[in-house]
């Protein structure tokens, strides 16, 4: 045997080895995915669509802690935003507070010294999502999406920023950076409690779930709001309740629109029955072949009769569906598979008239932001399109 036909098999028995690894690997994901329902909770809520305003509030409320801190990010990157945050909760430990730091295996940034000298100054630290045997490939793919902050059992945070100098409009080509986070108060800070330390057990092996030094009492809040934890199942069912009991408006802000085919067929027939689809994504992208993965999607909605939209005004990182001006999603899933399919992702579904009408007024300016798109927009790459439709599962 030759070594083309040597190189050959190899290549074909990798292949079959990931196809395998993944199939089964997504069978026991399916098996063991936490799958509850979160009630309805009455709280309050803040948006923020900067990372400066951000970064100012949630540094402050960190410094202004008492007793526990409980952070997990996708990402912390090992930069200058970083290491202020990271000075922050090395600071608290010496001042007493317990503090915890959970990032993605995959996602984070922060080098092995950074991780050395946060554990030397006291602060628990733990990976989420290490990849594991039998199905290595497979769980190498599922990461831990979820931004979560949780100060003292009384003050949260969640949504689309992470902790890296592009989220503080600090990188050339993605500045400024667009992205949607909640600051929240009031009961529901109760679930997100709860749902750091679920993932906590299972990054760190500790179970704290049953201590209530965690859980203080919480007086209930003015809006309405309900958490949606979801671990690569229950997205999709999520986003396609939402689409399908649409009466007059849907608006979709994504950084990756690779919708799965129910949910955009769910999009196609709402369009049918006369409800306005409006879709904004960004013009810049920060990842290869996600914008070519969308592209197929974009034109067949422009040609049904939505609405496209391209933010011109750096980069569009936000997540939102807002359904009827009734309901609306704010959190970290994007419309895509990943998030539908894969991920480890937390959304928060608001359902107070008042509260929505702040966010519309954020989706309006960045609507205002934008270019309306046309066909010629998206002009077909064969190639690049077919290179992006066969991976568009992992992007």
């Amino acid at each position: 045997m030759d070594f083309g036909w040597i190189l050959i098999a190899i290549i074909a028995g990798l292949f079959l080895w990931v196809y395998v690894d993944f199939m089964l690997g997504r069978k026991k994901h399916l098996a063991n995915a936490k799958t509850n329902t979160l009630p309805v909770r009455e709280s309050n809520l803040a948006i923020f669509a900067e990372g400066p305003k951000l970064f100012e509030d949630l540094f402050s409320e960190l410094k202004n802690a008492k007793q526990h801190i409980h952070i997990l990010f996708y990402i912390v990157q090992d930069d200058k935003i970083s290491q202020k945050f990271l000075s922050i909760l090395k600071q608290k430990v010496k001042d007493g507070v317990e503090v915890r730091l959970m990032v993605d295996w995959v996602g984070s940034g922060l080098k092995r010294k950074t991780i050395k000298s946060l554990k030397a100054a006291g602060v628990e630290f733990a990976y989420s999502q290490m990849p594991k045997l039998p199905f290595l490939f497979y769980s190498s793919q599922v990461r831990n999406h979820r931004k979560i902050t949780v100060i003292d059992g009384k003050i949260a945070y969640l949504g689309g920023f992470n902790i890296g100098n592009e989220y503080n409009n600090q990188d050339p080509k993605l500045s400024p950076w667009r992205d949607y986070h909640l600051k929240m108060t009031g009961e529901g800070v109760t679930d997100l409690q709860s749902e750091f330390l679920e993932d906590w057990r299972a990054a760190a092996k500790v179970n704290l779930l049953q201590n209530k030094a965690y859980f203080p009492s919480l007086e209930k809040g003015t809006i309405r709001q309900q958490l949606v934890p979801t671990e690569g199942i229950l997205l999709e069912e999520m986003m396609s309740d939402l689409i399908s009991n649409a009466k007059t408006s849907i608006f979709i802000g994504t950084p990756y629109f690779i919708p799965s085919k129910r949910v955009f067929s769910l999009l196609r027939d709402a369009i049918k029955r006369g409800v306005s689809v409006t879709v904004l994504v960004p013009l810049v992208s920060d990842h290869a072949l996600v914008k070519e993965a969308s592209y197929p999607y974009l034109r067949t909605l422009i040609r049904d009769g939505a609405e496209v939209y391209q933010y011109l005004n750096g980069f569009y990182h936000s997540k939102a569906l807002l359904v009827d001006d009734t309901v609306c999603d704010i959190g970290t899933a994007n419309f895509d598979k990943r998030s539908m399919f894969l991920n480890y992702e937390l959304n928060c579904l608001i359902y107070d008239v008042d509260f929505i009408k702040k966010i519309k007024l954020i989706l309006t300016e960045d609507i205002l932001n934008s270019r309306k798109a046309a066909l010629d927009d998206f002009t077909r790459s064969l190639l690049k399109e077919k290179a992006a439709s066969t991976i568009s599962y992992f992007l």
